[in-house]
């Protein structure tokens, strides 16, 4: 939790028995970029490789072209993740970074 998460809208993907297994967070555009973005994507060990990670960036995708029209979104994505994230229609707009000590990327979706 930090101060901005007053200020997003937060995905959960459950289980059938309830049990959170998958979350991302939105933040609205001019928190922290000038577009909306994307963050804090992160799947339960147990189901990973079942493509929910997929499922649930679609609908954060969904989500922020129904509340911004139009409007591009930025992530800062692990760099390891670059391909997983270019799949989705995102590109790499800068060169890697640290951040926590992990090599990182902006990234930014456009609409089609």
């Amino acid at each position: 939790v930090d101060g901005i998460d007053r200020q997003c809208w937060h995905l959960l993907g459950r289980d059938d028995r309830g049990a959170l297994v998958a979350y991302l967070r939105v933040v609205d555009a001019g928190v922290k970029y000038a577009e909306p973005s994307i963050g804090r994507v992160i799947t339960a060990p147990e189901v990973r490789g079942a493509g929910l990670g997929r499922t649930l960036m679609r609908e954060g995708l969904a989500g922020c072209a129904a509340r911004w029209p139009g409007r591009a979104v930025r992530i800062s994505a692990q760099a390891r993740l670059q391909r997983f994230y270019a799949e989705l229609g995102f590109s790499a707009v800068c060169d890697e970074y640290l951040e926590d000590g992990i090599p990182h990327l902006e990234m930014l979706w456009r609409p089609a």
